[in-house]
């Protein structure tokens, strides 16, 4: 279990590094959202792994308060980014 603990954690941490390589670079506002939502979502992944490896159940409203972030900031930054028709609105 721990040898696979351990090559998920670094994996997960090769995409965290991506993302905000790619949050940093990202020519658009979209590319920045999709990789801070990726960043987001790769927290979620480490805490949840690390809640599974130490058998820790009240580390769920931690994994909720996350998702629920992520969610939100994406569906908000979606929206701003959108823009309407002229005459619409």
């Amino acid at each position: 279990m721990t040898i696979v603990a351990i090559v998920c954690a670094v994996l997960l941490t090769g995409a965290l590094a991506g993302a905000v390589f790619r949050a940093e670079r990202g020519p658009s506002t979209l590319d920045r959202t999709i990789a801070l939502d990726v960043v987001t979502t790769t927290l979620v992944a480490l805490v949840g792994l690390e809640a599974a490896f130490n058998r820790r159940t009240d580390t769920v409203p931690v994994l909720v308060v996350l998702s629920l972030v992520g969610f939100v900031g994406s569906v908000t930054i979606a929206r701003f980014a959108a823009r309407e028709p002229e005459g619409e609105g």
